[in-house]
This record gives C-alpha cells, structure tokens and sequence, in this order.
C-alpha cells in the first residue's frame, strides 16, 4: 500500500509572506492542523495550529514562526514507511513529494488509521486470533489450510517479530464464516500447533486471553 493511494489529495497551503492571522483563518475554515508553507511554488516550511496557539502581532509572517526543512514522505513510500518516520519524528503529519520536491499530498496519522481498519479486517468483524509459530517455512501453511479445514474464510493475515523469543513467530488471522459449533474444535486444532495468545469474536463481543 503506498502513501499516493491514502494521502490527502487536496492540500492547503499558506505562503511564506501571509500574515500569521491568515494562518490562523486556513486552519479553522478546512479543520486543518497544518499547513505547508511555500515560496515560489517551492516547500520553505510548515506551520501548525500548535505554533498559532498564542495570537501573535498581525503585523507577524508565517516565514517568522514556521518550521524550516519539513520532513517530507514521498509519495511511492510505503505505508509502513510513511508510519515510521512519522514515529521517528514524533509527528502526526508530513507533507508528501513527488520526484520534483513538490507537494502532492499531506499524510497524517489519521490517514494511517484509515488504513489499519482493512488491511486488518476489523470493519468486517469476524473472528481475530494469535498464536505464536516456529519461524520455519510451511508454519503459517499449516495454520491458514487448518483455517480452512473447518470452514472459515480468511480476511487478513499479519506476523511480527517484535518482542517474540529467538525462532519464533507471531501470526495474527482475521477470519469470517466459521460455525460457532465448530469454533472450540478448531481452538483445540490450534493449540496441537503453536502456542495460542488469544481469540477474539467480535460477532458476540467474545474474548479469550491465554497469553499476553
């Protein structure tokens, strides 16, 4: 998924001579919290509501308050990309460029947030679960044709090797279409497999936690 595809389109900008009050005006009429300061159809800064909280003299320019050198996302980052230098930065935005440096586009939290609800799943509801495999080739195989074996569809499928001990895996299904009669086999399926941390349905609100 790249950051062309989920970013904000349609960018409101201010120039870099406005009058921080004409700032002031942009963030409020689009609901904004940033603005890319430009120059001459070039990126000079940024300018957020957090630098406009303090009414300054009318008389002062944007140039005077904003950020100088932005960070930037280019416009074929991943998502994932785009995440982490958000992250890095400790950011909730960034203006996004294309090939040029000109701005096509902001990228927000928000905006991540938009993604995370598909690529999960989670807007279909569904059954999630998470176990923890031996990184091996074929471990994941034989979880997602179990999946199948008892009738469930899957919806998304993600791994992690963050905070999992030396050779191992954690594999988090998203699944839909399994009989709830056929659920508790399926869990005891599981288990004969890989160490199961949790199982949620969201059909009925239902959680078990077995390890965390």
């Amino acid at each position: 998924m790249l950051v062309k595809k989920w970013m904000s389109k349609n960018v409101v900008s201010v120039q870099a001579n406005e009058s921080v009050i004409k700032a002031q005006l942009l963030l409020k009429e689009h609901n904004i919290n940033r603005l890319p300061v430009m120059d001459k159809g070039k990126l000079v800064g940024i300018i957020t509501d957090r630098d406009l909280r303090i009414l300054p003299a009318e008389t002062l320019r944007v140039k005077h308050i904003m950020t100088k050198y932005p960070v930037t996302v280019s416009w074929n980052y991943t998502i994932g990309e785009a995440a982490e230098i958000l992250l890095q930065h400790n950011i909730s935005g960034a203006p996004v460029v294309d090939e040029d440096g000109h701005v096509t586009g902001i990228i927000t939290k928000g905006d991540l947030f938009k993604v995370l609800v598909p690529l999960t799943g989670v807007g279909k509801r569904g059954i999630q679960f998470a176990l923890q495999v031996a990184d091996r080739p074929g471990a994941i195989k034989e979880i997602t044709d179990l999946v199948r074996e008892y009738g469930g569809r899957i919806m998304s499928t993600l791994t992690s090797h963050e905070d999992v001990p030396e050779g191992s895996l954690e594999v988090y299904i998203r699944l839909h279409g399994m009989d709830r009669d056929r659920l508790t086999r399926f869990r005891h399926s599981l288990e004969e497999k890989a160490t199961l941390l949790y199982i949620v349905d969201l059909r009925e609100n239902k959680r078990d936690i077995y390890k965390f």
